[in-house]
């Protein structure tokens, strides 16, 4: 498991380095470690910005298809249709430029840019053993750079605002008074991921789209999995999350002031509009035989009682 993760940080060694010297860069313009990894995390979210506007769009379009989604779920039901609602499906989702894990689509690609920012935080609190004394040596910046004389100088701590951005909330803290700061942190980080996504859940009900069950499920249950996760990551990298999320707000509420994710303006085509193809049918019917036509019914007769009785009689006088 050790080679494993040596392997990976090798590989990653040119990104980190990259991303240290953005953070020293940023520490030179103002010496502040926070500012510094608020402005790379304005860098990182402009690169991001264009999937989160896909995103976006895709969630929303998914919303409108509901109705649709539904429509096709009742029209093939069963298990024998299976395979035919699946493909409508996905035809409907190709159609309409939708895609069912659009709305997961910047938490994953959060996840590399978290865990470089991570393996940079500890490299920059890098400690060596010089003659039986811990000294900082911090990694990933240039040894001339700004940033790298105060981490030596205050010996690799990565103070801002009164608090060391290297320490966790479950770090050992001074008092219980200095742990503050992280459980603020960490709450704020969670309030506005939940505040994100009722951003998004307004804009639905406004425009009266239904949010699909799975997605509500994972609204739900998403920002405490990664309450857990901010507990146990360094408080820069929580900073980092805040500001990212924050940015994604902005974005979001850009895009609907703009009317680029209004749902009423993209091209769904409506449910009475789409032509569907018939289910399979339950029972097969039996052929009919080739080369013989299929008897005509027969007519019910229309010769009323009163018409037979005279016909009986008038056939008698003619046997006499």
């Amino acid at each position: 498991m050790k080679s494993f993760a040596h392997s990976i940080g090798s590989i990653f060694q040119p990104v980190f380095h990259l991303f240290g010297w953005i953070l020293a860069f940023f520490y030179g313009l103002i010496p502040n470690y926070a500012i510094a990894i608020a402005l790379l995390t304005v860098v990182i979210m402009g690169a991001l910005t264009p999937f989160t506007i896909k995103s976006t769009k895709s969630m929303m379009a998914m919303q409108k298809l509901q109705p649709e989604v539904k429509k096709l779920q009742q029209k093939y039901k069963g298990p024998e249709n299976r395979q035919i609602l699946n493909e409508e499906l996905m035809r409907l989702y190709k159609e309409e430029g939708a895609n069912p894990v659009g709305g997961c689509l910047p938490v994953l690609l959060q996840a590399p840019f978290l865990f470089i920012l991570y393996s940079v935080i500890k490299g920059l609190a890098n400690k060596v053993l010089v003659h039986g004394v811990l000294v900082s040596q911090p990694r990933y910046i240039p040894a001339s750079s700004k940033m790298f004389k105060s981490l030596v100088h205050s010996g690799g701590q990565i103070k801002a605002f009164g608090m060391d951005l290297n320490l966790k909330l479950f770090s050992s803290h001074s008092s219980f008074a200095a742990q503050i700061p992280f459980i603020v942190f960490v709450a704020v980080a969670v309030g506005l991921q939940y505040f994100q996504m009722a951003q998004m859940n307004n804009r639905n009900r406004k425009t009266g789209q239904a949010m699909p069950s799975q997605q509500l499920a994972m609204q739900r249950f998403l920002p405490l999995i990664f309450a857990y996760f901010y507990m146990v990551i360094p408080a820069a990298v929580v900073l980092y999350m805040i500001i990212s999320t924050i940015i994604r707000i902005i974005t979001q509420d850009l895009m609907f002031r703009a009317g680029v994710s209004n749902p009423h303006k993209n091209g769904v085509a409506k449910v009475e509009e789409r032509e569907l193809p018939a289910p399979e049918p339950t029972a097969p019917k039996k052929p009919a035989a080739q080369g013989k036509a299929n008897p005509p019914a027969p007519k019910p007769s229309t010769i009323k009682p009163a018409q037979q009785s005279r016909s009986k009689a008038k056939r008698k006088r003619k046997a006499r």
